[in-house]
């Protein structure tokens, strides 16, 4: 039974809270504490930060605030994401609670019932709507920012933060996060900018979390259980199996490889007579891994389907699939085949047969069919919506995707398996960090259907379980700001709020936020080095004279000794120089009045500390005057710039005004804002045609997964005339930029430029993905980018260029750009 003092709590709660607890009453499961806190502070009237970890069930809360704008007529309700994946998916199922008529989605390409009382959109949207004063604010009541820990991400996070800040003071925000470290940090920024924010941190999974390694065909529990969870000891038997396959042979073998020639790989590969190929001792073993067959099959065995198993690379994912086609592993029934083929047909059914072919489909759907199916940025973005609709249903039972389908796709299996715990950056293979674990991790276990969620962990040659374990016992990340002051948004404060006062908004940014309180970090540093400074003063006082002045002398005379034995290449001119020097400080040091001092010694090592710990002080102090203001010294660079080049110009009242350029600039946005607009100022895109333009828009937003080192084609024409200029203009910028202590900005890549143009002039699919050399998805993205910036130019530019931009507009969006499952 219910203890009598609980349920009067319940009760005083439900009387406190009469919204929540209808609320609460709705939903297919009880919510957790954490969730009717988070409710509990909405219905206060405060704005609330929750952070708790992947399928914890955060987005209730979110929730929650759309339903209470939806109780009072005329109020709105936002929820941004930070991707068009996630909209759309959050688009749907607000749809089916509320219906059609009430939920409209903007995600810069995509544009339905943009006026309805709930609008699902990208953060991106709405910080343009914020700066154009858009009549869709009026009503405003909340805004949910899901996956607000983003605004860390160097590229984009610099949006969430002005969203935040720009918000009007009466709207609520919701502010949903992954577990991080200083959430309460964040929080008391949050609770500065927007007033009273509650901070809700919750560790727990609502579905607990096994963890195993997968060695041979055995799965390994990472921990012992019989040491408690407190202790998280890990499991001893695999510390043997470390022990076993030999770290020392892992370490001798690696010494060799950097020894022997050819490569160790190479000597595994061929024989060597009289090499050194390396021994395995005799009572070291391999532990073979299992093909990935028959890893699906012994999930399969021990009912831990459906599972994603991550793979760090995009090959690896369709090669991985392919295995699996060819072993002949079939996961579904006849009925579930059927429903599968179905849902397919259904989703597909726009698109032409001959893009179909191009795109694989037939044996893509086949694929789905046997149960398995790759997920990564490569895939047609409809193919990947249908992939996360075919498991969520539990119709697909294994998925191998890239660790993009960790970042917040509603898509949790029962098993999550990683095949390495190390990815290429890029530049080179690192280890995963603790928190990428926990978001990859995180995925397993489903609320409501597994009792538990299990991760499993291939081994591999040089695993160590106690790497492993440290991965999966951190469950935390800090959240530090991106936040860096961009030309468009200079201009568009300027225009609303006047320069003096956009400084202060600057200053109020969670990166200058976090830059203070380091200040106060190093400021109390500064404070106990100046109590000891004054107590190495006490303890070095002398009647005979200043021991400061006489410490000093000591530390310069052994630094021009220590330098006269160091270097013996210098000439005898300044060999003697230095000889000289040395003379006249012992002579200096001996004339000292402190130098008779009968506890001289004594004394001289309390001022070496001094001296010593005086220098420390003075680069605290400097750094805290580095840090001050960083933000709105950016901020005052970017608007020089914008001076030099005429954006932006003082009155004879000395009040900084936009000029008709820099009025043009606000509505440009992009990591390209000053190079777009110059280049409209300048008119060196009037001569281009439709295909021309979009293949030109395409080198301003494209950018190249490694560097390309190849010449690729390139249109001819006006196109060739226009790139050059551009080109031109960039190296301008780009000088004048770092002589105003700005990091300027890479040079543009023109690899998409002949295919972009290819397709813009309406060339088949085929042929362009061939011209392109990527995938089908990647072409995709990169083309809505191009459709992006191109919007922007038939709104902004004059004519010739927005009625060019019209017509490229129509030539990219066709076909598979323009499908869309929504």
């Amino acid at each position: 039974m219910t203890d009598p003092a609980e349920r009067f709590a319940r009760a005083e709660a439900a009387r406190a809270h009469p919204v929540t607890t209808w609320f609460a009453d709705t939903q297919r499961f009880d919510l957790d504490p954490f969730q009717v806190a988070g409710c509990h502070a909405l219905e206060e009237g405060r704005s609330v930060l929750v952070a708790a970890p992947t399928g914890a069930g955060k987005t209730i809360v979110g929730e929650f605030a759309i339903h209470l704008a939806m109780r009072a007529p005329g109020d709105k309700a936002f929820y941004t994401t930070p991707m068009k994946a996630l909209s759309n998916q959050k688009f749907r199922e607000l749809q089916e609670v509320y219906g059609e008529t009430e939920v409209g989605l903007l995600t810069g390409d995509t544009n339905i019932n943009g006026n309805a009382r709930i609008v699902v959109m990208t953060t991106e949207v709405l910080r343009n709507m914020l700066y154009a004063d858009s009549p869709a604010l009026r009503g405003l009541r909340y805004v949910v920012m899901d996956e607000v820990h983003y605004l860390a991400d160097r590229f984009r996070g610099a949006v969430w933060e002005e969203v935040i800040i720009h918000l009007p003071p009466e709207v609520r925000l919701v502010s949903l996060s992954a577990t991080v470290s200083n959430a309460e940090e964040f929080g008391d920024w949050l609770d500065t900018v927007r007033g009273d924010t509650a901070v809700i941190v919750s560790e727990t999974r609502p579905v607990p979390l096994e963890q195993h390694v997968l060695v041979r065909g055995d799965l390994l529990p990472l921990f012992d259980d019989r040491a408690g969870v407190a202790t998280a000891q890990v499991n001893q038997e695999l510390m043997r199996i470390r022990s076993f396959t030999g770290s020392r042979f892992d370490n001798n073998r690696r010494a060799q490889q950097m020894r022997s020639q050819p490569s160790y790989e190479a000597t595994r590969r061929r024989p060597q007579r009289g090499g050194t190929r390396p021994v395995r001792p005799s009572n070291v073993h391999r532990i073979e891994r299992l093909d990935r067959p028959e890893v699906v099959q012994l999930l399969g065995r021990a009912n831990l389907l459906p599972a994603i198993f991550f793979i760090f690379s995009r090959v690896g994912c369709d090669a991985a699939v392919q295995q699996v086609r060819r072993s002949g592993v079939r996961l579904t029934s006849r009925e579930e085949r059927d429903e599968i083929r179905q849902i397919v047909d259904e989703r597909t059914r726009t698109l032409h047969d001959e893009d179909l072919a191009v795109l694989g489909f037939w044996e893509w759907r086949d694929n789905l069919e046997r149960g398995v199916a790759a997920h990564h940025a490569g895939l047609l973005p409809a193919f990947k919506e249908i992939v996360e609709e075919l498991f969520q249903r539990k119709l697909v039972k294994a998925v191998f995707a890239t660790e993009t389908l960790a970042l917040g796709i509603n898509m949790p299996a029962r098993t999550v398996v990683l095949e390495k715990l190390e990815k290429f950056n890029g530049e080179a293979r690192v280890a995963i960090t603790a928190g990428e674990y926990t978001q990859l991790t995180g995925r397993a276990g489903r609320r409501g259907i597994d009792v538990e969620g299990h991760a499993v962990i291939q081994w591999t040659e040089g695993l160590d379980p106690q790497s492993v374990a440290a991965l999966a016992s951190r469950r935390t990340y800090p959240l530090n700001s991106s936040f860096r002051p961009t030309y468009n948004m200079a201009v568009n404060l300027i225009d609303q709020f006047g320069r003096p006062r956009a400084r202060e908004i600057l200053e109020s940014s969670f990166a200058q936020f976090q830059a203070d309180r380091a200040v106060v970090g190093l400021a109390r540093q500064v404070k106990e080095a100046e109590q000891s400074l004054a107590g190495y003063e006490k303890a070095m006082a002398c009647d005979r004279g200043d021991f400061v002045e006489y410490a000093e002398l000591r530390r310069r005379l052994s630094e021009a000794e220590k330098l006269n034995r160091a270097d013996r290449t210098a000439s005898a001119k300044t060999r003697q120089h230095r000889q000289n020097e040395i003379q006249s400080l012992r002579r200096a040091l001996q004339r000292h009045p402190c130098h008779s001092c009968p506890d001289r010694e004594n004394h001289a090592r309390w001022g070496e500390r001094h001296a010593k710990l005086s220098r420390q002080v003075t680069k605290l102090r400097h750094q805290i005057e580095t840090r001050t203001g960083t933000v709105a010294r950016i901020f005052d660079r970017v608007v020089d710039v914008l001076t030099t080049l005429d954006y932006v110009e003082r009155d004879d009242t000395g009040i900084t005004r936009l000029t008709s350029a820099g009025a043009t600039m606000r509505r440009i946005y992009g990591e390209r804002d000053l190079l777009v607009a110059e280049s409209l100022r300048r008119g060196l895109w009037n001569e281009l045609d439709a295909p021309s333009l979009a293949a030109l828009a395409c080198c301003l937003v494209y950018e190249p997964r490694r560097d390309d080192a190849s010449d690729p084609r390139l249109p001819r024409g006006a196109f060739r005339t226009a790139l050059h200029r551009t080109q031109e203009l960039w190296a301008v910028l780009d000088d004048i930029e770092r002589e105003h202590h700005l990091p300027g900005s890479e040079a543009f890549s023109t690899g998409l430029a002949q295919a972009m143009h290819s397709w813009a002039r309406g060339v088949a699919l085929e042929r362009v993905l061939e011209e392109a050399d990527l995938a089908a998805g990647d072409f995709v993205r990169w083309a809505k980018q191009t459709i992006d910036l191109l919007d922007q130019l038939s709104l902004v530019a004059q004519p010739p260029v927005a009625t060019t931009a019209r017509a490229a507009l129509d030539g990219v969006r066709r076909g598979i750009v323009a499908y869309s499952t929504v």
